[in-house]
């Protein structure tokens, strides 16, 4: 098992400065996610952690220890990439075994980890096969195979289900939870996606421009994020921003948020739009209305129906309303 902690974490590329003071601490076997749009910093930031880029200034440390000095295949990590990075000429079995050999290590223990492995990845059938003969799940279950034989004390994830189908994206996501729970590894597990985030994280970090926003559990961030941001970047379809003065709201507010979910339609209320489009997603209608100028997004379930150019009134609970300073600062 092991932990992660960042301390002042920097880092500067010439005179542009991407990461700012990062300071943060995952737990022994928590799995924790770095999210945020690209060019955020979080491929960056993992980097940093893996040792394959050096932090300007401040300090890693992996399971209590220092690593700033040490290279990557000394810090106890295993890192699974986004283009799987197999060699296609070796079996999926020499594929998974050859950092052990590299390594050193005895053929009998060699065995153990891989035969290991497979079974949990359910891979034994496949062992005698090279990558061209496998589909992308399989490849990315090799790839998280080669990582587990290493038995590290954390996990790095970059972007593992980017180059899958939706369908695989679903599969591999359940696989990778059950992963985690047998193991108790800590992971840390970069995506932009936030779908990802929330349904794999113990906690997610949610990071902007190189600076982290906020830290917390799935349902924390959504239920009380900080900021626009946050509260704007996690949840799908994402929450609505309007100009306050739609509603008789306090002279510091801004701008108030309102989850798709959270509103209803119906013949009165106190704000109204007209309807641009829907979406039938069969459990779900997804309602697109021109408010005040902007887009904005109703989610009503099962089977709706609304004709395009009507209008309708936007119902909803007073404390279904989030509030926002002329900064985006949360206000509550």
């Amino acid at each position: 098992m092991g932990s992660l902690a960042l301390k002042n974490v920097c880092k500067s590329f010439g005179n542009v400065e991407v990461l700012h003071n990062i300071n943060l601490e995952a737990e022994e076997g928590e799995f924790m996610i770095f999210v945020g749009p690209s060019g955020c910093g979080k491929s960056t930031l993992l980097r940093i952690i893996a040792g394959l880029e050096d932090a300007t200034s401040g300090d890693v440390e992996i399971a209590g220890d220092r690593v700033n000095h040490l290279p990557p295949s000394k810090r106890g990590i295993a890192m699974v990439f986004q283009t799987y990075a197999l060699y296609p000429h070796l079996t999926v079995k020499k594929n998974m075994s050859l950092g052990l050999k590299q390594a050193g290590e005895d053929a009998a223990r060699i065995e153990e980890q891989v035969k290991k492995a497979a079974d949990m990845l359910e891979l034994g059938p496949y062992l005698d096969r090279r990558p061209a003969e496998l589909s992308g799940g399989q490849r990315q279950r090799v790839a998280i195979g080669r990582a587990i034989v290493r038995d590290p004390k954390l996990f790095l994830f970059d972007e593992p289900l980017s180059n899958l189908d939706a369908a695989l994206r679903v599969n591999t996501r359940i696989e990778i939870a059950d992963l985690h729970r047998r193991l108790g590894t800590t992971i840390v597990y970069v995506t932009h996606d936030q779908v990802e985030a929330m349904t794999l994280a113990d906690r997610i970090v949610v990071l902007q421009d190189g600076y982290v926003e906020q830290i917390g559990a799935p349902m924390e961030l959504y239920n009380d994020p900080d900021n626009m941001f946050v509260a704007g970047f996690i949840g799908s379809p994402a929450m609505n921003f309007l100009d306050a003065r739609l509603l008789d709201m306090p002279a510091e507010v801004a701008t108030i948020g309102l989850r798709p979910e959270a509103i209803s339609l119906g013949s009165e209320g106190p704000i109204s739009g007209k309807v641009s489009h829907l979406e039938h997603l069969g459990a779900d209608t997804n309602v697109y209305l021109h408010v005040d100028g902007k887009l904005l997004t109703v989610r009503l379930f099962g089977q709706q129906d609304f004709e395009v150019g009507s209008t309708v009134h936007l119902q909803f609970a007073p404390d279904a309303v989030y509030r926002f300073d002329k900064d985006g600062k949360r206000i509550r």
